[in-house]
């Protein structure tokens, strides 16, 4: 047995430019519990002049349309705190359980915080007990690339990573982690993709900074290459940061298993191949960014650790205590102990899986891992003592999970 595990960045019933995710909260939760994770934290968005707190709630309204079988979540996602009674919002954001705030370095658009709102944010997080989450990529320096790029006819989804340079990235998370440490806040850098992020890290927590990284399970198998395949199937690789070379995955599970990096999340963004990311034939950076992944977290991972990549209980931070510390939510969720929520995964490590798109639960038209072989099965699951797959079976309906309000930080 081990314990449920949390996944602490999906993206379910997300919009882009008019269309949406593919998994709403329901096939989204009820992908992750077969994957073994039984607590999601999902993200809500402020538009530019959107009161706080009537974002929030709209947000949340909308998704909980569906309804979960494992237990959820909510950051909020910031990007306009000129907005009346700002302050106000958030403080009521964080009595209500909504404890983290998420802002964008990158894209160069609507929902993007440029240095003065990322600072007031950061301030606010130090004020309000509240944590940080840095999307970390220099969007100004990725706008001129992307820019020079379509001028001289480059359209191909190979261009995705080659306009998103890991040096951007990199400068990104040593700004966000120096205006942090400036504001006092604590700071948590999503989906690191590269060493030159990985680093920035490395440097903060050796100072005693409360600095965290996460990385994605993407990010330890899809080479960059992997975009550059004939006609548009590169485009299912189309997620931000891009896919890196070969050295650079090796770093990062290094990364992992030294402790720089402490968590692995899905960014589970489900948008179909056909018909979603087709928006951007003519286009790469038209490509809806994103990929599916909630339900191939745990058996890719796990086969890392049968490889020798990392040893078992460095996974099991990863996946469960390290993300329920992180983010307010230990030790009712993350741990098999008195007082404990009972979150509990029946793990077979015998199993061996080949990931397709025909046997997945996600509604999405494409399997990122296809023809991968994984590690390790989730073949019950527990929700609060409850089974929510029972010997590889759904057994649970959807209202099983319950919202999840979660702790201030320390």
């Amino acid at each position: 047995m081990i314990p449920g595990l949390v996944d602490p960045h999906t993206h379910f019933d997300s919009p882009y430019e008019g269309v949406n995710t593919r998994d709403d909260l329901e096939s989204g939760s009820i992908a992750a519990a077969f994957g073994g994770t039984t607590s999601v934290i999902d993200f809500a968005l402020q538009l530019p002049g959107q009161p706080i707190l009537e974002a929030f709630r709209e947000w949340r309204a909308r998704v909980e349309l569906t309804s979960s079988v494992i237990d959820y979540g909510f950051h909020i996602t910031l990007t306009d705190l000129d907005v009346a009674n700002a302050e106000a919002d958030l403080s009521q954001l964080v009595a209500e359980g909504v404890t983290s705030f998420k802002f964008y370095m990158a894209p160069d658009g609507p929902i993007r915080a440029d240095d003065q709102t990322l600072f007031r944010g950061l301030q606010l997080a130090a004020d309000l007990g509240a944590m940080a989450l840095v999307h970390a990529e220099n969007a100004d320096v990725i706008a001129v690339l992307q820019r020079q790029a379509l001028e001289q006819g480059h359209t191909a989804p190979i261009w995705h990573a080659r306009t998103r340079p890991a040096e951007a990235e990199g400068e990104a998370a040593n700004r966000a982690i120096q205006l942090a440490h400036a504001a006092g806040a604590p700071v948590y850098i999503v989906h690191i993709s590269c060493v030159e992020a990985a680093a920035e890290v490395a440097r903060a927590r050796e100072r005693g900074w409360p600095v965290w990284g996460e990385t994605c399970t993407q990010y330890l198998y899809i080479e960059e290459s992997a975009l550059d395949q004939p006609g548009f199937e590169g485009a299912k690789y189309t997620f931000t940061p891009p896919p890196r070379p070969s050295a650079q995955i090796a770093g990062l599970w290094t990364a992992l298993e030294r402790g720089t990096l402490s968590v692995v999340s899905t960014d589970h963004c489900p948008y179909d191949w056909r018909g979603q990311k087709s928006l951007g034939e003519s286009d790469f950076t038209k490509i809806p960014g994103g990929a599916p992944g909630v339900e191939e977290r745990l058996t890719m991972i796990y086969r890392g650790v049968t490889e020798g990549r990392m040893p078992m209980n460095v996974m099991i931070d990863a996946l469960a205590r390290n993300p329920a510390r992180i983010f307010g939510l230990y030790p009712r969720k993350g741990a098999i102990a008195p007082g404990s929520d009972a979150d509990i995964v029946v793990f077979d490590p015998t199993v061996r899986t080949t990931m397709s798109a025909a046997s997945q639960h996600s509604r999405v038209d494409y399997n990122l891992f296809e023809g991968e072989t994984g590690a390790g099965a989730a073949r019950t699951v527990l929700v609060r003592g409850t089974p929510v797959i029972q010997d590889g079976e759904l057994v649970a309906e959807p209202g099983h999970g319950r919202f999840l309000a979660r702790d201030r930080v320390s």
